[in-house]
């Protein structure tokens, strides 16, 4: 196993704040991008992108809120645009396609809970994306607002990457019904879609921040999102 080298990211040293793991190695290789859930870059996010590090991803987590100037998570849902949230992404996406150890051909993007959300919005518009792992994106029933002006169903028909999608049957955010449309709406972006769907697993169950967290259902995803990584991106 390669040196994983880790660094917390600032806006004065970096251009983006955030957190980032990257295996040492002399040649570009594969990224990925997280869009954190709701309470931000919380140590599990961190944990998660050192593991994705290990696997060999340089994994960038921008801290989404810094960048929008919020102390912390209260609020922000409320007061910030899904435009304005997949702009912001964009600074780390520059930040990860403009390192040396990164080949930008290479490059995916992964969203969780309201990560998963934004992130169908971003990877639409940004067709170099080469895959999305959405888990259980923060997807709702709902009619457009001024803050979320277009539904992630409409996003995902423009999907063209591969992607793999994971849901819980007690996910309280975006129930089954909800799951259904939004799997039918990816498949007529492209039919590259993996869709694996959990009975009894509850929104948030592979991040140990929530009160759905599942340890072993947790273990059980992780060789589902690196296998189909691998396939993807390469080695």
């Amino acid at each position: 196993m390669s040196k994983i080298i880790t660094r917390a990211l600032t806006q004065e040293q970096d251009g983006v704040p955030g957190f980032i793991a990257s295996p040492e190695r002399q040649a570009p290789g594969p990224a990925l991008l997280i869009v954190h859930h709701h309470y931000g870059v919380t140590g599990h996010i961190k944990h998660m992108a050192c593991e994705f590090a290990e696997q060999g991803y340089a994994t960038l987590v921008p801290a989404l809120y810094d960048i929008l100037g919020f102390p912390d998570y209260h609020g922000v849902q409320k007061k910030t645009t899904d435009g304005r949230f997949v702009e912001v992404i964009g600074r780390g996406w520059q930040y990860l396609l403009g390192r040396d150890d990164v080949d930008e051909r290479r490059v995916a993007v992964m969203g969780l809970c309201m990560g998963g959300r934004i992130g169908i919005h971003f990877v639409a518009a940004t067709p170099r994306a080469a895959a999305f792992v959405g888990y259980y994106p923060s997807v709702r029933d709902e009619g457009p607002s001024e803050l979320r002006p277009r539904h992630p169903n409409e996003s995902a028909r423009e999907i063209r990457c591969p992607s793999l999608i994971l849901f819980g049957g007690n996910d309280r955010v975006a129930p089954v019904p909800v799951q259904e449309q939004l799997r039918a709406s990816f498949l007529e972006g492209t039919p590259d879609v993996e869709w694996h769907f959990f009975p009894h697993a509850g929104h948030g169950f592979a991040l140990a921040d929530g009160d759905a967290y599942d340890p072993a259902l947790t273990r059980l995803t992780w060789p589902l999102a690196t296998n189909f990584l691998h396939r993807v991106l390469g080695d």
